[in-house]
């Protein structure tokens, strides 16, 4: 059924379709819209499920893991100050290796003040054992979180489903809703395969010293490989039913392309338009869009990207001190590559909403064309400087 829904309605429809058991969560712009849908639907019978209020961001992540840890399959979503807030929490989620999934709205952090975009909240739980999505559309926000329990319950690990704050959260358009039947079909009842049971006693969460405590994280890192493999069963899986599939990666007229643009989330369809517009003028460049950034795609990053003459990278955060983290990963992927490291161009764009508009992708390409080696330091597009 098609219909015209804003991001954080997409989610919702997504977490309902899934057939999710509890839900908790904390209101926070510009993610309140997702839990307004989910606790009407739940007080109107649409969606058999408990609504559990509570009176923090912390407090909601500490729900979802107890319900996810007695069996239920669990949902929250929440964005900025609420993810930081979460954040010893989500280290309990993937400890635990539960597989709960959250929607994060992707907001800035303050100060100063700033209820817009960018990628602050989520880059900054890059090392809390969570599977990382980043999506472009309404649709592929409505799609990446039913696929999203299907690779958690495979592997065992939590996942964060990242939609643009405003840019989609708020934004209508046109979305395909599948059929329950057809959701059911791909998503199986959630069967945990250890839970809190007072028929079948188990300890979770007991203290653990070094011997056992490095091999537990170490299956935590295996099981962060396997959901490579795991998120591309899925994604096949999906395209199956459904019609629609998005890989890992997204190459866009990557073909003869000596300059390759790397983004995420909503500044990929500007850069498309881009990419057109300067295919049209003869200048060879490509772009790759990151729907996953954990575990990262290192392989497929290096296959795709290790024999290009130069990579503009755009990130809509900023690892301070450092460079934006996008660019790190892509920098981290393609160094001692058999081809030789291509040279790669960090762009910090985007910070706090601002728009980035086709001329500043623009201007992006023709700085990383101009410059022999890429600067010291990340450009920042659009700071005044």
């Amino acid at each position: 059924m098609k219909k015209v829904l804003m991001g954080d309605h997409a989610v919702s429809h997504a977490a309902m379709l899934s057939r999710v058991q509890v839900i908790s969560a904390y209101p926070i712009t510009p993610q309140t819209y997702v839990v307004e849908e989910l606790a009407e639907a739940c007080r109107d019978g649409r969606l058999k499920a408990k609504f559990v209020m509570v009176e923090s961001e912390h407090s909601a992540m500490a729900c979802i893991i107890g319900a996810c840890a007695a069996g239920s399959r669990a949902f929250t979503a929440t964005s900025s100050h609420g993810l930081a807030l979460m954040h010893e929490m989500l280290h309990w989620a993937s400890g635990a290796r539960l597989p709960v999934v959250m929607a994060n709205c992707n907001r800035a952090l303050g100060p100063p003040w700033n209820i817009l975009c960018d990628h602050s909240d989520s880059m900054s739980q890059r090392d809390t054992g969570w599977i990382q999505f980043y999506v472009e559309s309404n649709q592929e926000a409505l799609d990446t979180v039913i696929q999203a329990y299907r690779i958690a319950e495979k592997v065992l690990l939590p996942v964060m489903v990242n939609l643009d704050g405003f840019f989609l959260t708020h934004t209508a358009e046109v979305v395909d809703v599948p059929d329950q039947d057809q959701v059911d079909a791909y998503l199986p009842p959630f069967s945990l395969p250890y839970k809190l049971d007072v028929e079948d006693p188990h300890s979770f969460g007991a203290i653990c010293l070094d011997d056992n405590f490095m091999a537990l994280k170490h299956d935590m890192q295996a099981a962060m490989d396997l959901a490579r493999d795991a998120a591309l069963e899925a994604d096949e899986a999906f395209a199956e039913i459904f019609g629609r599939k998005y890989g890992l990666l997204e190459p866009y007229r990557m073909d003869h392309a000596d300059t390759v643009l790397v983004t995420n989330g909503t500044i990929t369809g500007t850069a498309r338009e881009v990419v057109d517009d300067l295919r049209r003028r003869g200048v060879s460049v490509g772009l790759l869009k990151v729907r996953m950034l954990r575990p990262f795609p290192f392989a497929p990053v290096r296959s795709l990207l290790g024999d290009r003459e130069r990579i503009a990278v755009i990130d809509r955060s900023v690892s301070y001190g450092l460079a934006g983290g996008l660019a790190c990963e892509i920098r981290s992927a393609l160094y001692g590559h058999d081809h030789g490291r291509p040279r790669v161009f960090g762009y910090i764009a985007g910070l706090g909403g601002k728009d980035v508009v086709p001329s500043d992708i623009e201007e992006i390409v023709n700085r990383t064309l101009t410059y022999e080696q890429p600067p010291r330091d990340d450009i920042w597009i659009g700071a005044g400087t």
